[in-house]
């Protein structure tokens, strides 16, 4: 069965509940994926604080060749559950916007235009501005899907995903939400969001990625850091002109497909 079929039958009738040990459970509607449920018995586990773990410093060879047996189980579950037809989108933006916040109207607005135009959309699969789009996308019709992050105060997922992965690794997690994506709208957004579009930026800039359309949206939420980049970062010779043109600055949703359908 295809991401697709799973949607429409995720839409009509709520999926059967499984067995944990099946690592799938649902909510709202959405086919979700995480780790096996028997931390005793597996390397892909339920286990609190493995990042900070992995990152606290040299550890034994034993612990870093479990870390590193968990990194390849977590991205072969991400390559398996996001298995879909059609071209995809990812968009970043900050969990802080309630809605009906003027940000979270524009993410569902273009949740809702990027649907109807064909594409698959991604979020990072929490509240705000991320369950805007997909909540936009859903409505639409369209497939909706999220990779979510465990975190210290957990970071819930959206209702309105038709799949979703949550992952223990912030690395694993930006590569899942860059690999399947053709575009990337970056929507207003703290720490993480900046991190999420600069990486992408990077990406790019280094040759490590196709020159995809990187669409910015929120109007003069971005200037300074437009202003910065041109009158700091360009005139000090840290960019270049070219890289400067990276990130289009969309005021419309159709402008924003606009630029992506470019492509």
């Amino acid at each position: 069965m295809t991401a697709g079929d799973d949607r429409r039958d995720g839409h009509d009738s709520p999926q059967q509940p499984v067995l944990p040990e099946q690592a799938e459970v649902t909510r709202a509607g959405a086919k979700i994926d995480r780790p096996g449920a028997d931390a005793g018995r597996t390397l892909l586990a339920d286990v609190e604080g493995a990042e900070k773990a992995f990152l606290s410093g040299k550890r034994s060879d034993r612990a870093e060749l479990e870390s590193a047996v968990r990194f390849f189980l977590e991205f072969l579950r991400g390559f398996e559950s996001f298995d879909f037809e059609g071209p995809c989108v990812t968009v970043f933006g900050s969990s802080r916007f309630a809605e009906h916040h003027p940000h979270y109207e524009l993410a569902r607005e273009l949740g809702s235009a990027l649907a109807k135009a064909g594409y698959v959309v991604m979020t990072g699969g929490g509240p705000g501005l991320m369950e805007a789009a997909n909540r936009g996308a859903r409505e639409a019709g369209g497939l909706s899907l999220g990779c979510n992050i465990r975190l210290p105060r957990e970071q819930e997922p959206n209702p309105y995903l038709d799949r979703f992965i949550e992952f223990e690794h912030f690395f694993i997690r930006k590569v899942m939400l860059v690999k399947y994506s053709s575009a990337f709208v970056v929507m207003p957004g703290g720490f993480g969001t900046l991190d999420e579009a600069f990486e992408v930026i990077t990406l790019i800039q280094t040759g490590k990625l196709e020159r995809f359309p990187i669409i910015s949206m929120g109007g003069e939420f971005w200037a300074q850091l437009y202003g910065f980049a041109r009158d700091t970062m360009l005139k000090e010779g840290v960019i270049s002109r070219d890289e400067v043109e990276f990130i289009h600055d969309a005021r419309t949703v159709e402008e924003a497909v606009r630029i992506i359908r470019q492509r």
